[in-house]
């Protein structure tokens, strides 16, 4: 992973990488309906982006603070939601996905977070319990796929 970036998208051309990522994946490889795909959360959400050094986009996620996320995490405003982490097919198995994970940990530490949750598709629960994650509360559907919700406190480093 050493030719792979990780960073805060930084201009709208850093936000339509994270956007196009995110179509290849949940829109065209996982059949999510584009209209649901992007909200009124991606206005304000700090997105991360990874890119390889040729500077084509490799993954993405987002993090929901504040009201944001206490509308997805059962109203706590000192939790963050980590959210639409999406991996290129290419890029799977590299640690593309952990390092975005870890950007978006450091986002919520840096604005004084203390946990941050997820809505785990289930045939991710490994990798999300693999960096700490603890899943709760009962499956349940979304855009037609089954998720569980879980968190992780997060330390001061």
């Amino acid at each position: 992973m050493s030719d792979v970036t990780i960073r805060v998208a930084r201009d709208p051309d850093d936000l339509a990488a994270c956007f196009a990522v995110r179509k290849d994946v949940f829109v065209a490889e996982q059949q999510v309906p584009e209209e649901i795909e992007y909200d009124e959360y991606d206005a304000e959400a700090t997105h991360v982006l990874a890119v390889c050094e040729d500077g084509v986009p490799l993954g993405t996620g987002r993090l929901l603070t504040g009201a944001a996320a206490a509308a997805k995490n059962g109203g706590d405003a000192t939790v963050g939601a980590l959210g639409r982490l999406a991996v290129t097919r290419a890029a799977r198995g590299l640690g593309v996905g952990a390092a975005l994970v870890g950007a978006i940990e450091d986002a919520a530490r840096a604005r004084g977070l203390t946990a941050v949750d997820l809505h785990a598709q289930t045939h991710a629960l490994g990798f999300y319990e693999r960096l700490g994650y603890e899943a709760y509360g009962p499956e349940f559907p979304d855009a037609g796929i089954p998720h569980r919700a879980m968190r992780k406190a997060l330390r001061r480093r």
